[in-house]
């Protein structure tokens, strides 16, 4: 590995006041706000991102990450800025429902969708490849922006998982192999020729409880 690295903190945001004590739903662009446990998730991220030397904060234009990311940047008193190239993939009329429902209203969309889910578009949505052309554009350019810095994206389960996935060099037929819950940190150091994913789904819930015990 040569030339300088950024190093991406990159974050998913908090629990939304749409799956809190209920199934979870799909969110893609559908605006909703972070439910109390989402916010205290975000701040254990802040409080451990306190001590980062943080140069730049950035989300998607949805409130769940924004909201998120204003949390985080307000440790380090600079404005977090928000991207629409970093919007969750859009899941079109399937928005806002839980799994049962859409397979209750749309049968033979759900099973074309779960057949080939790199593909397939949800009814005036997006597929894999669709919001990996515009998420992967906007991450090179922050990492170009960002060179020699420390930074912060505060994204979506499908947008890390897109982001991880670059990264890593893997398939899209792969992408559920790679798990995001709310509230986690990923720490990816970019170099000029590669790219080294030192921390993935971590300080989660579970495992923040594990570390203060220890």
């Amino acid at each position: 590995m040569s030339g300088a690295y950024a190093r991406l903190y990159l974050v998913r945001h908090g629990e939304t006041s749409n799956v809190q004590n209920e199934a979870p739903r799909y969110g893609g662009h559908i605006d909703v706000d972070l439910s109390p446990r989402g916010i205290r998730q975000i701040e254990r991220i802040a409080q451990y991102l306190a001590a980062m030397h943080i140069a730049s904060v950035y989300s998607s234009d949805l409130t769940r990450s924004i909201k998120s990311a204003s949390i985080i940047a307000a440790r380090h008193r600079i404005k977090a800025v928000s991207l629409e190239g970093l919007r969750e993939v859009g899941q079109g009329s399937w928005e806002g429902l839980t799994y049962e429902e859409v397979l209750e209203r749309y049968p033979e969309e759900a099973k074309k969708r779960f057949s080939d889910f790199v593909n397939y578009r949800a009814p005036g949505g997006e597929n894999l490849l669709d919001a990996r052309k515009r998420v992967i554009p906007t991450l090179k350019e922050l990492i170009r922006i960002n060179q020699g810095k420390e930074f912060v994206i505060v994204g979506h389960g499908g947008v890390n998982i897109l982001i991880l996935h670059d990264a890593l060099g893997l398939d899209l037929k792969d992408f559920f192999r790679i798990r995001q819950d709310f509230g986690c940190l990923n720490i990816i150091d970019y170099y000029e020729d590669s790219a080294v994913v030192r921390m993935m789904n971590g300080f989660t819930e579970g495992l923040w409880g594990s570390l203060l015990k220890a």
